[in-house]
């Protein structure tokens, strides 16, 4: 029997130890991240061969061959704070949604500054979220550019953020105005709460882990062009720490390349024998059944506004209608 391979695998990491990312905590075994966005995936086996030599022209009389590695490389199009924690080796910090503690957030805003009151202000409130505010205490750079929307170097100060009034908290004020008219860019950092911003910290002493990786494909056999599932299992991973983070506006989006180093494991159901990788193929899988339904019914008592809104308010009894 022979197979064709040309479809993706969805892999699944699992913790070989309880393991901390963030705020969660994983038991030994269970499934830390899946990955179900790859773009290409692939494993290389490689080994070394030295020769013995000898004879009329040095020939090579026999080899031996060592030192095996195996490679799974993974390509995802998508990456999550939890998934670049793995890669890098980087800290995920959280706080829960409930929390009333308050983060710096750096933020740039590109304004004018409004000078028909008695004092002038800049009104930043536009850029601001209904929970955010400006934080008073952290620098605030309020710089002028010119007519080409360059900045001058010429920075205005005696700034302060309006503590008082209907944009309490996300405007400026200059208690004895500028008189200075056009556009200005403004430097400074929001105060948003912690529940709702991950931060990742990379730092010199912490590398890619250890998981159970099993992945999930399929393989396309020759006979009869039937896809079967296929399950290839690496018992001990360990993800090397290189990345590459793009950021252009041009070109293909930026992937992210999870390589992995197999190392010799026990699968979870057979602890007399190491592998560095084991593969099962399942050849009489029977093809899944699925039956075409309209998507525009007309079922008896149907109601054109009960339908309005369930789409707005996203329930639906569609399959009970289906059914009438």
């Amino acid at each position: 029997m022979k197979f064709g391979v040309r479809e993706i695998a969805n892999v699944v990491f699992r913790a070989k130890n309880e393991q901390k990312i963030g705020n969660k905590t994983f038991a030994k075994g269970q499934p830390v991240f899946y990955l179900d966005t790859a773009k290409t995936s692939s494993m290389e086996g490689a080994a070394t061969t030295v020769y013995a030599t000898g004879g009329r022209g040095n020939t090579r009389l026999i080899a031996w061959e060592g030192e095996k590695t195996l490679t799974f490389t993974v390509e995802d199009a998508l990456l999550s704070p939890v998934s670049f924690a793995m890669l890098s080796g980087a800290g995920v910090i959280k706080g829960a949604a409930d929390s009333t503690k308050l983060v710096h957030f750096h933020q740039t805003t590109n304004a004018v500054i409004d000078n028909s009151g008695d004092a002038a202000e800049i009104d930043l409130t536009d850029a601001l979220e209904s929970l955010e505010s400006i934080c008073p205490t952290a620098p605030i750079y309020v710089m002028k550019l010119d007519d080409y929307g360059d900045l001058t170097g010429e920075v205005m100060t005696g700034w302060s953020v309006k503590a008082t009034g209907e944009n309490k908290g996300k405007a400026l004020t200059h208690p004895k105005g500028t008189g200075i008219e056009g556009a200005i860019m403004v430097d400074y950092y929001v105060l948003k709460k912690e529940g709702t911003v991950s931060e990742l910290q990379i730092d010199a002493e912490h590398f890619g882990g250890y998981y159970y990786v099993e992945a999930d494909t399929l393989f396309r056999r020759q006979a009869d062009g039937k896809d079967l599932p296929a399950n290839l299992t690496f018992p001990n991973v360990k993800i090397q720490s290189n990345f590459t983070f793009s950021m252009a506006s041009t070109g293909d989006p930026s992937t992210f390349t999870f390589t992995m180093d197999v190392f010799p494991g026990y699968t979870y159901f057979n602890k007399t024998n190491k592998v560095l990788c084991a593969i099962q193929v399942v050849d009489d899988a029977t093809e899944a059944k699925s039956e075409a339904k309209p998507l525009f019914p007309h079922p008896t008592g149907f109601n054109i506004d009960e339908s309005i809104a369930d789409s707005v308010d996203g329930t639906s009894d569609g399959e009970t209608d289906n059914a009438n």
